[in-house]
């Protein structure tokens, strides 16, 4: 009898524990607290490992080692990388859901251009050679600058970011930076340049600031306006990389400035545009709906190679390069949200989506990605496109460049282009 309520005790244990299991798991779910990989308030960005990405490109990115070697060598190391796989599946809110992997060219046979920007449905795009690609119903129109200093198409140099003015549809003002000849230094400058009545040129109006170091590789070189309605610019740091730490110099610095080129009052060096410093070479930045700033940035070449960086930007903060790259960290210092490890794709443009999500544009690693940065993982939107330089989200639609003519990449029929993705 013991035996048979002993048996009885232990089905009845059972069911209980079948019973228990069916129920629903509320108090572990994330319905309280934040959301898994975000990063508390008031506390730093942590570095998150790669853990679960495949970012198996060739370890080739926009700096150095490609310019050190043959141009055709380069070009082969650049070529054919391996897909990188996917860390997280899009949600069906995310404008990259429903994406087919298909594309629709609106402009081909570019000749290497840097930037998108929009003005309705007209396009601009800088062409590095030193021209304005512009796009307006379905017609284009290749307009020349007249300038006071000749722009240096050398290396990464040349006419690089684009910014057209907050009031453009009334002024038809914008502002470029660009690679110049100073003696025998390469130098960078940031102007403000005018469109004629009828849209076929422009003209410099105002030098805001010049005599940024430069050189064939590290030019920075992307310019975008606030949400504080200041113009923000990226500096490369000209291949000598300490310069990134000498708050006195323009190079290797995120800098900020009035649309009439002055250091803002509030700026977090007194007198000084520096905004942000110890960066290697960013070539986007864009802000999410919070207002929140971040930025792309390329990692050095050679051994260990690779470790392009994905940063939120803080006015006054000193983000490393080169005293540490990676995981290593230091006291002062601000580690990446990511990076890639040894691999390179040398990130270039980015955009914020509406879902507070960032899309990069990379170069090596020839794909569009997508970087979340509360969970700090990447995943590809699109590749197969050969090397992309700038991607923008316009009126729900995400459009990007190709940079396929730049001399590292291996140009197909009708490259370079400008696509929208379906």
């Amino acid at each position: 009898m013991n035996r048979n309520l002993n048996e009885q005790s232990k089905i009845s244990r059972k069911r209980w524990v079948a019973l228990l299991l069916a129920l629903p798991l509320t108090a572990c779910g994330g319905q309280t607290g934040a959301p898994a990989g975000s990063v508390p308030a008031g506390q730093s960005p942590v570095q998150t490992p790669d853990n679960g990405v495949n970012l198996d490109e060739e370890p080739v990115d926009e700096q150095e080692k490609e310019e050190s070697k043959p141009e055709a060598e380069a070009d082969n190391e650049a070529a054919d990388p391996k897909p990188v796989q996917s860390v997280s599946s899009p949600t069906k809110d995310r404008l990259t859901a429903n994406l087919t992997g298909q594309t629709e060219t609106i402009a081909d046979n570019l000749d290497t251009p840097w930037e998108i920007q929009f003005d309705g449905s007209t396009i601009y795009m800088p062409l590095r050679g030193g021209s304005i690609m512009k796009v307006q119903g379905g017609e284009r129109i290749e307009q020349s600058i007249t300038m006071n200093a000749k722009i240096l198409e050398e290396g990464e140099g040349g006419l690089l970011g684009m910014a057209l003015a907050p009031d453009f549809a009334k002024s038809r003002q914008a502002y470029v930076y660009h690679t110049y000849e100073q003696g025998d230094q390469i130098r960078n400058r940031v102007i403000r340049i005018q469109e004629n009545s009828d849209g076929t040129l422009w003209s410099e109006t105002a030098m805001l600031l010049e005599h940024i170091p430069g050189a064939r590789v590290h030019d920075g070189g992307r310019i975008a306006f606030g949400k504080d309605g200041m113009l923000y610019v990226t500096t490369g740091d000209a291949q000598q990389d300490s310069l990134a730490q000498d708050p006195s110099s323009l190079a290797g610095k995120i800098l900020r400035m009035t649309p009439e080129g002055k250091v803002p009052e509030d700026n977090p060096i007194p007198d000084s545009y520096v905004y942000s410093y110890g960066h290697r070479n960013s070539q986007g930045i864009d802000w999410t709906a919070d207002g929140t700033l971040y930025a792309s940035e390329h990692g050095p070449s050679g051994d260990p190679g690779g470790h392009d960086e994905m940063n939120q930007i803080q006015a006054g903060g000193n983000y490393g390069w080169p005293t540490v790259m990676g995981d290593e960290n230091q006291d002062g210092l601000i580690p990446p949200l990511y990076h890639t490890g040894e691999e390179a794709i040398a990130p270039s443009g980015i955009a914020a989506t509406p879902e507070g999500t960032l899309l990069v544009a990379n170069l090596a690693g020839q794909s569009l990605m997508e970087f979340d940065p509360q969970t700090k993982q990447m995943k590809t939107v699109i590749e197969g496109l050969g090397r992309i330089r700038d991607v923008a989200v316009h009126e729900g639609q995400i459009y990007i460049v190709t940079n396929n003519t730049d001399g590292r990449g291996s140009p197909s029929a009708g490259d370079d282009r400008l696509l929208r993705l379906k």
